[in-house]
Order: C-alpha cells, then sequence, then structure tokens
C-alpha cells in the first residue's frame, strides 16, 4: 500500500457515501476500511 492508496481509504472511512474509483481494482479488493469491510469500488 502507498500513500495514496491508504489516503483514498481514509476518505472513505470518513465519507461513508461515496464510491472510490480506481483502476486498481487487484490492490482495493484486498483492501478493507474500518478493517474488515470492503471498500464500495467502480472501477472502469
Amino acid at each position: 500500500m502507498d500513500h495514496a492508496d491508504a489516503c483514498l481509504i481514509q476518505l472513505s472511512e470518513l465519507h461513508r457515501k461515496h464510491t472510490v474509483v480506481t483502476t486498481d481494482a487487484d490492490d482495493f479488493r484486498i483492501y478493507r476500511r474500518f478493517g474488515k469491510q470492503p471498500l464500495p469500488l467502480r472501477v472502469p
């Protein structure tokens, strides 16, 4: 995980209604917010 990924995860914890848009789906499917919830993703 790099700094930009960590920032997006933190933002998804702060703004729970929003979706993370990424082209890096392989990593973001592994990451969890609050340690256990999968991130809401939109992959183009």
